[in-house]
């Protein structure tokens, strides 16, 4: 299970960000509070905050991989890093002061956007080059293992920490401080140790060419089709326990904390199932988006809070079992050369679809209130499922046709 920890670099790497996420965990409970707060409620500005996190991946995600195949990633994530240290500690010094307004909350998520369109696939595909491509699936759970524990930990201690400090201020200036953690873990590592894929010359057309190799593969277009359905109502599942919280169980920023909790057990121990497994097969993919879509059904038509609690645990497994199984998946079944446009690409659907999703969630929940927005998520989380496996097949048959017929 724990294989990968093996490998000093990777190591030193996992610690750091075992840092890190808590602090980033911190924060994104901050920040839901802090936009409940400044709105008086407002499931649309929730809504809004989260779609504009995620909007820079899907209109600049793909030009982020050609970065990470252009140049050496370690470079490139300690830039990322320190970036997203300084916006963290600027929207701490306004909250602290009493400055922040929802503008300014609009401002910090869409620039931790546009740097996260080069750190996100960058950081993704640097996986491979500390551990090689036998580690990989393990490393990549293990990674997952790492970012729910932080799921656990961080919005548990986010809702104690805003009540005993008395806001949400102190937060955003902690996440800012975490950041050294993982810097210091890339600085120290030991190059040599590196398995570094050459960069690849700059040249015209190698975003068409990035499209084009993950189109005419089955084996990556499916896994592409599948997270990008999925996630688009997966990534703004934090916003709709926000809501179900604060709005339907009328919970405070202590409870609202552990609902989120909840979610990143099960979260936390379908990593550690996937880390166990030494294939993840098309099956896993499949069991985990459909169970994802069942059980957010259920968590939406849960009667009492304690219920709805414990529904958040194995939606929480579904999930990081479709999120694991993809990921490794596409990085296995792409080349060196390719990992980082692929992975840009990868995590464009992955992140991209939350500036859709998010809004249309957050639309439904006004108008139907917070349990209407969940029930129909899951429901076209189903859909989705259904539609990734039909697309894929036509997509690969008009591919093939030219070849059979110059045959």
């Amino acid at each position: 299970m724990f294989r990968s920890l093996r490998i000093r670099n990777y190591r030193m790497f996992a610690a750091g960000g075992t840092v890190s996420n808590v602090g980033t965990w911190l924060q994104r409970t901050a920040q839901d509070w802090l936009v409940l707060d400044l709105t008086h409620g407002s499931a649309a500005a929730l809504g809004t905050a989260t779609a504009l996190q995620f909007l820079p991946m899907l209109l600049f995600g793909m030009f982020g991989g050609v970065i990470a195949d252009r140049y050496p990633k370690r470079p490139i994530l300690v830039a990322a890093q320190s970036l997203m240290a300084l916006l963290a500690l600027t929207i701490g010094l306004l909250t602290m002061t009493g400055s922040a307004q929802v503008w300014h909350v609009y401002v910090m998520a869409f620039l931790l956007g546009m740097i996260s369109c080069v750190e996100v696939p960058t950081r993704q595909a640097f996986v491979v080059e500390m551990v090689g491509r036998r580690d990989l699936p393990n490393a990549i759970a293990l990674n997952s293992s790492i970012f729910n524990l932080a799921r656990v930990v961080g919005p548990a201690l986010a809702g104690v920490l805003i009540y005993v400090l008395g806001g949400t201020g102190p937060l955003f200036l902690i996440n800012a401080l975490t950041f050294g953690a993982v810097i210091s873990s890339l600085v120290f590592m030991r190059a040599s140790e590196l398995n570094t894929a050459a960069p690849v010359p700059r040249a015209k057309g190698q975003l068409r060419e990035g499209l084009r190799y993950v189109v005419r593969r089955e084996e990556l277009l499916l896994p592409v089709l599948l997270i990008g359905f999925v996630s688009m109502f997966s990534q703004s599942f934090s916003m709709s326990i926000a809501l179900m919280a604060r709005e339907v169980f009328k919970a405070g920023a202590s409870s609202f904390g552990l609902a989120s909790s909840m979610f990143a057990v099960g979260a936390l121990g379908g990593a550690l199932l996937a880390a166990r497994r030494a294939r993840l097969t098309k099956k896993v993919l499949f069991a985990g988006a459909i169970g994802f879509g069942l059980f957010q059904i259920a968590s939406g038509l849960a009667p009492f809070y304690p219920v709805y609690l414990l529904l958040l645990v194995p939606t929480g497994i579904a999930l990081i079992t479709i999120n694991t199984a993809a990921n490794a998946s596409v990085q296995l079944a792409t080349s060196p050369d390719m990992r980082g446009r692929v992975m840009g690409i990868y995590m464009l659907v992955f992140t991209g679809g939350a500036p859709l999703g998010a809004p249309l969630v957050g639309w439904l929940s006004e108008l139907g209130g917070p349990r209407t927005g969940v029930i129909l998520s899951g429901a076209l989380v189903l859909v989705g499922t259904g539609l990734a496996v039909v697309v894929t097949r036509l997509i690969s048959r008009r591919v093939a046709r030219p070849t059979l017929a110059m045959a």
